[in-house]
């Protein structure tokens, strides 16, 4: 008898310990597994592919964990990095808790609305709910009647895999609704603006026009006094977004004579009919606080900066000086003259 009860007490002692492996069991994988979890994806779903997959040793031990330690819950969508040999528990409590991976795409500033979409198709992992992705879809999506050109915020954008591209085209949107909130709550007083919407046109110029920081309120003040005193901007980058993506890079004579282009500065007094690229902070920052001077023209010096003139024959003498030797007779550095 005393026999039979030690071996029964032997036999539960190694069912414990074989229970307690078991329930301790690790995964298979020798290196990081990532995985992805779908919105509406269960645990029973996964666990069957990851045993499928060879580095979960057992779907059903999982599931059965998950059970009784209350972690049988919805799984968050995105993906997940798992560490080698990581136990089920373990594996539980990474899902349940662990921060999904995160992704990066860059909206740039001063460039188009259509190049910023190509970013955002070609980003990995970004769910690509909006086909095609257009300027016109953005614009539905957003609910902006007409051109959405100018209206996303320059920025770098974190997204987990799986996230919607329309959730971070709203969010950029968003981002720059408070931006140029922001700058034209500060706004220098007697500018010559109707609404925030021709300050980020503004923005949008300056944004094309330098990629000095330094130069940006300086530039702004040229066009705001040129605004002023009913001049027409005359600046290269409008005509050139009015000219389409089509454009080949030569801005020629006939280009800036074409009155049929909406956005050929010179030719049509006043601002263009819409933003021409995204504008960063510092760009909108100098739309609404131009630097002061008496400034109305400028023209570039090779070097990525330029020079200002207040005068016409200074700003002629400025071209020669710079400009004479090192572009055709037809070249522009906006603007280039008064209204005519």
């Amino acid at each position: 008898m005393k026999y039979l009860l030690r071996f029964g007490g032997m036999v539960l002692l190694l069912a414990a310990a074989l229970a307690a492996g078991v329930w301790q069991l690790p995964t298979n994988n020798e290196a990081p597994v990532r995985v992805e979890i779908l919105s509406g994806d269960t645990l029973s779903k996964v666990s069957r592919r990851w045993q499928e997959e060879g580095w979960l040793p057992s779907a059903l031990l999982l599931r059965v964990q998950a059970r009784l330690s209350g972690q049988d819950k919805v799984l968050r969508p995105g993906e997940y990095d798992i560490p080698p040999a990581i136990t089920g528990l373990a594996l539980l409590t990474l899902l349940a808790e662990a921060t999904p991976v995160s992704y990066r795409v860059t909206l740039i500033e001063g460039r188009p609305l259509r190049e910023a979409l190509t970013a955002l198709e070609q980003a990995p992992k970004l769910r690509q709910d909006i086909r095609p992705l257009t300027p016109e879809a953005v614009a539905q999506l957003l609910g902006i009647n007409g051109n959405a050109e100018g209206w996303l915020y320059p920025d770098t954008y974190v997204y987990h895999g799986g996230d919607k591209v329309s959730a971070v085209i709203r969010q950029a949107y968003e981002r720059m609704q408070q931006q140029l909130q922001s700058a034209w709550d500060g706004r220098a007083a007697g500018l010559p603006y109707a609404s925030p919407y021709d300050a980020l046109i503004m923005a949008s110029i300056v944004e094309k026009e330098t990629g000095a920081v330094a130069e940006r309120p300086v530039i702004a003040g040229v066009f705001v006094r040129r605004l002023q005193k009913g001049m027409r901007l005359e600046t290269d980058p409008t005509v050139i977004y009015g000219l389409g993506p089509d454009f080949d890079g030569n801005l020629k004579k006939v280009h800036l004579q074409d009155r049929s282009n909406p956005y050929n500065t010179y030719r049509n007094k006043g601002l263009p009919p819409t933003p021409i690229a995204l504008a960063g902070a510092e760009a909108l920052q100098a739309a609404l606080q131009p630097a002061a001077g008496d400034e109305l023209y400028f023209v570039a010096r090779g070097d990525g900066s330029h020079y200002f003139s207040a005068t016409l024959e200074e700003h002629n003498a400025a071209v020669r000086k710079y400009q004479i030797f090192r572009r055709s007779k037809d070249y522009r550095s906006a603007p280039v003259a008064t209204g005519q």
